[in-house]
This record gives C-alpha cells, sequence and structure tokens, in this order.
C-alpha cells in the first residue's frame, strides 16, 4: 500500500468523554477514519504513524443525523469511527507532554 494512502486513513483522533475513559481504562484510542477503510489498513496506518503495536481494530459506521438547516431540511455527513487497542507497553501521546 502507498504511503501516501495509509497518511490519508486516519483522519483526526476523536476526543470526547467516553473516548478518554476508554483509553484510560482499556488502553484504546479512537479516531475518525475514511468511510472506505478496511480494519487492516487501519491497523497499519496507526501503526506506521504513530510507531506502535496494535493488538485489534473495531469500527463503527456512525450515519448522519437529519437536521433542519433553516427553514430547509438537510443532513450530516455519515463517517466512521475506529477503536484502536494497543499491545501493552505502548503509548499514543496526542499532547506531546514529556515526562
Amino acid at each position: 500500500m502507498i504511503d501516501e494512502r495509509l497518511h490519508q486513513i486516519i483522519r483526526a483522533p476523536h476526543i470526547s468523554e467516553k473516548a478518554t475513559i476508554i483509553a484510560d481504562a482499556h488502553q484504546q484510542f479512537v479516531f475518525e477514519v475514511m468511510v472506505d477503510a478496511t480494519k487492516p489498513q487501519i491497523r497499519r496506518a496507526v501503526e506506521k504513524m504513530f510507531d506502535v503495536e496494535v493488538a485489534s481494530v473495531q469500527v463503527v459506521n456512525v450515519k448522519g443525523k437529519i437536521k433542519r438547516f433553516g427553514s430547509s431540511p438537510g443532513r450530516r455527513r455519515r463517517w466512521k469511527k475506529a477503536y484502536v487497542r494497543l499491545k501493552p507497553g505502548h503509548d499514543i501521546d496526542f499532547v506531546g507532554a514529556q515526562k
């Protein structure tokens, strides 16, 4: 797989209260990924970008909600969320704090 594609697969870390609790308790991190990304592609992208070893990947397809934008109905975009569990001894530091 081309390295350029691997860098495009992970769009952003998904930071929420639930994601923080999961990261602390289960060494699992949540990312927003491309809609057409597969589990093996997500695994390779995380391992390459963050230099860690991935134990497992679980994905969730989030459906776009129907909302009103002024007087006209609209729809939010759909997206894919990946829960990535790391092997023991590995960690991802998004803040960049030094220990």
